[in-house]
């Protein structure tokens, strides 16, 4: 029972790292950025390559990752989606030939070869008759830190004031005198790194692999969809949803019915409640 809830926490907090920086640039951009999972992918390995090719410290090396991925999503921003502002269509283009980019370099760079971050924290927890990784427990406990971190800056913040006001009236808040495309780098940066801390505690409890994005992108949509399209907040109890399915569902059946239960729930989510469980409804 230990062990369930610390990979249900484990999942979820996972999921709702990435599924928050998607979510961040739908609400905010309007742009269904689908390289996300790519990003998720490309944070692992920079993650690996800092700590395991060039022998730096693996926190460190997560930090600065964090940073190089925040400096790529203000790039992404300013030259790959600024130009199409508003225009849904090229924008999901944008982001799908990002995709396939992202994806054929770290194939040229790494092939087939499946890697492994070093545990961050080696060791077992032991509680009695209790036995759990350290490693598991720390990456949930991280990823609950950084939820709340992102939950704070959001509420209580200017910038996380403006992203709020963005996110519900564009036109108003440039009104108001509000950088849009400012704030639009910013949560795009904020979700590079949060998507890149996600891949890289991932790659030391699993495996990386130039493919390991696509399944993390299918799971934010999921969890997106399900909290509802425009609510920032609704992804946390989204994510726990998703997250428990997934620890607990496998232990009872196969992967493929796990899955196949939690896209059901969504499709009938959507048919009773079609703006998900606190957003708007989508049109």
């Amino acid at each position: 029972m230990a062990e369930i809830i610390i990979n249900a926490v484990l999942l979820s907090s996972m999921y709702i790292l990435v599924a928050s920086g998607f979510a961040l640039v739908l609400s905010i951009m309007g742009v269904l950025n689908f390289a996300h999972g790519a990003l998720y992918m490309v944070g692992g390995y920079i993650c690996y390559q800092l700590a395991v090719e060039y022998g730096l410290n693996q926190w460190f090396s997560l930090l600065l990752t964090a940073g190089l991925m925040a400096g790529v999503g203000v790039f992404l921003e300013r030259f790959c989606f600024r130009p199409f502002f508003g225009d849904v269509n090229r924008t999901i283009i944008v982001s799908i030939a990002l995709i396939f980019i992202i994806q054929t370099t770290v194939n040229l760079n790494s092939g087939a070869q499946v890697r492994s971050l070093p545990s961050f924290a080696p060791g077992m927890l032991k509680f009695g008759v209790i036995s759990v990784s350290w490693e598991r427990v720390v990456t949930a406990a991280m990823g609950v830190g950084l939820l709340l971190g992102l939950t704070l800056f959001i509420r209580k913040t200017k910038t996380g004031q403006q992203m709020l006001a963005v996110s519900q009236d564009s036109e108003g808040a440039a009104l108001q005198g509000i950088r849009i495309h400012r704030v639009s780098a910013i949560a795009l940066a904020i979700g590079c790194a949060l998507a890149a801390v996600a891949g890289s505690f991932m790659g030391a409890v699993f495996d990386l692999n130039s493919t390991m994005g696509d399944l993390m992108l299918v799971k934010a949509i999921q969890v997106v969809i399900l909290s509802g399209i425009g609510s920032i907040g609704g992804v946390l109890v989204g994510g726990l949803i998703i997250g428990t399915l997934d620890s607990v569902l496998p232990l009872y059946t196969t992967p493929s019915i796990t899955q196949t239960i939690g896209l059901t729930i969504i499709i009938v989510l959507l048919l009773l409640r079609p703006q998900g469980l606190f957003g708007r409804e989508m049109k």
